[in-house]
């Protein structure tokens, strides 16, 4: 049976698929990434995961992948297949499609970042499904976002677009790591929302989810940790909106596990702000952590279509 390989990495862990030419997932496995071994560590722990799940397909299937599609985070410039930087894994300028064509045999890989990877897998066959212009945000540990256009994704001139969660929306405000201040993501991540709710009820054990409950029950301090983070995320939202004009607004991550104890408030703070904007449809993502992984197949089959064409 034809197949490509679908690989998405993440800070700790990697999830793998072998994918068939309708989207079925013919093969599912998660490894660790080895972060903990070091940069080159993770490289061979990828390279090794993919011969694996090639092997996997010529036993079961009958035939070896005819192509890999692997998403990382960090920048990543796609049309040379370099990750460029990726803080989380140790990575600067590693050619990990020409290194992973070699370890597959030669097959065409290509090379995608986590979230726009994500995002082309949630306009396709997700929640974006239809839409000719959408917006992925997805609220994690950060905040990046990815831009679709026609069942594509905008990468932009230098492989950045997107990144709304450095979008400053508080001027002066928490200092980020990319070394600004008041930047989306230090404000309305899963990660900003669990330091405040930690700060707010004296329990560093706290975090974003049991933030949301306390929320649901009503409880005051919460309740204002909450709507400032879903102010800003709607500052930023609004922002986005009046540069891209979406159709589909879909958010996903962690945060938005919360369901409409975040989608209720969100979609009021958003409405609140447009003018002269058209409101898009907010709705939540639909394919959970298995986006990346999804999107990383649709790469490696887009690349066969291209071969073809």
């Amino acid at each position: 049976m034809r197949h490509v390989i679908a690989l998405d990495v993440g800070g700790t862990g990697m999830k793998a698929a072998l994918v068939g030419a309708d989207g079925t997932l013919l093969h599912e496995a998660r490894r660790a990434t080895g972060r903990d071994r070091g940069a080159d560590a993770v490289v061979a722990s990828i390279l090794d995961f993919a011969a694996d799940l090639r092997a996997h397909g010529q036993a079961h299937l009958g035939r070896p992948a005819e192509a890999a599609g692997l998403a990382v985070p960090g920048i990543v410039d796609a049309e040379r297949g370099i990750a460029v930087y990726a803080a989380n894994l140790g990575w600067r300028d590693v050619p990990l499609r020409g290194l992973l064509a070699e370890r597959l045999g030669g097959v065409p890989v290509a090379l995608g970042h986590d979230v726009r990877t994500g995002g082309l897998a949630e306009g396709r066959i997700g929640a974006g499904r239809g839409a000719d212009r959408f917006l992925f945000v997805p609220l994690g540990t950060g905040i990046a976002g990815a831009i679709g256009i026609d069942g594509t994704i905008e990468a932009g001139a230098h492989g950045c677009a997107g990144e709304i969660g450095h979008v400053v929306v508080r001027p002066g405000g928490p200092e980020c790591g990319c070394g600004r201040r008041g930047c989306l993501e230090t404000l309305a991540s899963a990660s900003a929302v669990t330091r405040a709710w930690a700060a707010a009820s004296g329990d560093p054990g706290a975090d974003a989810a049991d933030c949301a409950k306390a929320v649901e029950s009503g409880d005051p301090a919460a309740l204002r940790v909450w709507q400032d983070a879903v102010d800003a995320l709607a500052d930023g939202l609004v922002t986005a909106l009046t540069l891209l004009d979406p159709r589909t607004l879909i958010i996903g991550g962690g945060l938005a596990e919360a369901g409409e104890t975040l989608f209720t408030p969100l979609r009021a703070a958003v409405e609140e702000r447009v003018t002269f904007q058209q409101l898009p449809d907010i709705v939540p993502a639909a394919l959970g952590d298995t986006a990346g992984c999804l999107g990383a197949g649709l790469l490696a089959w887009d690349l066969l279509t291209e071969v073809t064409a």
